[in-house]
């Protein structure tokens, strides 16, 4: 399918990130948000308030972050794309429904433009603290897919991205950018709406009474049952049968968690999207997501002037994580360094997959602002030694 022209503003724009990312649902056909104001992710709800009632989308702002999680899940049980935007403490309140829609098996969008915490932390102030959350926030086992934009022009396009997995793999998708991001300006250019390629719902070609919302497929993924059309099925939290009514054993939490869990997992290659540069015959490779991917490069220039070969990996996917390519690579390289404004939360997923076969090392910060360069190049320094 391709974007609906009526709705996608095509030409080269000045946006900031969240506008931007507002723009992008749109481009993907989100017709429901719901949400509720927060910095620093409040423009994405702005922007979407001012350019629904043009598309004949709905807009409505939730009494908090639970509601709007769960009503976005509805909207999309109704038969259209739905998203929602957070930060901070925001993103907490939502993560017990974001479960609810892994377990239901909902697409839809979720934005988090990250800022510093904990607890009310830094409400204008960029973080990249947020990505284990975003892994494990929710209780349970599961998989998430979370893309991480680096630019306004990112923004746009990974939040179209985010709507096509979401429909393809049935679940939440994840766009953790953060303020610096959302804030910025630069030009966006959003291509004609033929340009856009999009993935649409896939309803079941079965007759009511012979298809199930949760019934086994070769790829993992049910088609959907649509509502109002004679289809009688049942939707739970609960662990449930292919009926999706609960079935409280061992046995179906096997069936029902393994799905969730295979679908994302053995499409893994499908799902990872990385950009590498002058990563081939590196000694050196620096990995980052965000906008610590751009804070990089001059520390990377000013390195290979000198003569070390350092090559950078840009994680536009930050989960699934890319266990396979940092274990090639580990055995490859002399260090791996990851740069990222946290403690060391997807520095433990590299630590882990390189598994001793090379040094790593990590440049962190609590957040507030960016890194300053001259830290990550002192860093390649001793990696090198």
């Amino acid at each position: 399918m391709k974007a609906d022209p009526k709705n996608v503003l095509t030409g080269s724009h000045y946006l900031d990130g969240n506008h931007a990312s507002a723009e992008g649902g749109i481009a993907a056909g989100c017709k429901f948000f719901a949400g509720y104001p927060i910095t620093p992710s409040t423009e994405i709800a702005e922007r979407v308030s001012r350019r629904f009632p043009l598309i004949g989308g709905v807009f409505i702002q939730m009494e908090d972050e639970l509601a709007s999680m769960a009503a976005i899940l509805g909207a999309s049980w109704g038969g259209v794309k739905s998203m929602s935007c957070t930060s901070g403490p925001g993103f907490s309140l939502m993560m017990e429904n974001f479960g609810l829609g892994i377990m239901l098996e909902t697409p839809c969008v979720l934005i988090n433009v990250q800022r510093g915490g904990p607890s009310t932390g830094l409400p204008t102030l960029p973080g990249q603290a947020d990505m284990m959350q975003a892994r494990w926030g929710s209780h349970g086992d599961y998989e998430v897919i979370a893309l991480a934009p680096d630019s306004p022009q990112e923004s746009f396009e990974l939040t179209i991205h985010a709507f096509n997995l979401s429909e393809k793999y049935h679940m939440p998708v994840l766009v953790m950018t953060d303020e610096c991001v959302g804030h910025m300006t630069e030009r966006v250019v959003i291509p004609p709406a033929e340009e856009i390629e999009l993935v649409e719902r896939r309803y079941t070609d079965k007759e009511p009474g012979e298809a199930w919302p949760y019934e086994p497929t070769e790829g993992g993924v049910s088609p959907f049952l649509p509502v109002g059309k004679g289809y009688k099925f049942h939707v739970t939290g609960l662990t449930h049968d292919y009926r999706g009514y609960p079935v409280i054993n061992a046995e179906t939490q096997e069936t029902n968690v393994r799905r969730l869990i295979d679908k994302v997992n053995n499409h893994v290659d499908e799902i990872i999207w990385l950009e590498e540069k002058d990563v081939e015959g590196a000694e050196i490779v620096v990995m980052a997501y965000g906008i610590s991917s751009r804070v990089i490069q001059p520390a990377i220039t000013k390195a290979r002037k000198e003569g070390i070969k350092v090559g950078q990996i840009k994680m536009v996917t930050v989960w699934p994580f890319p266990e396979k390519r940092v274990r090639e690579l580990a055995g490859q390289v002399k260090s791996l360094i990851m740069v990222e404004m946290n403690y060391g939360q997807v520095f433990l997923e590299m630590d882990r997959c390189a598994a001793g076969k090379c040094q790593t090392y990590l440049v962190g910060h609590a957040g507030g602002t960016v890194h300053n360069p001259d830290d990550i190049y002192k860093t390649i320094k001793e990696a090198v030694k």
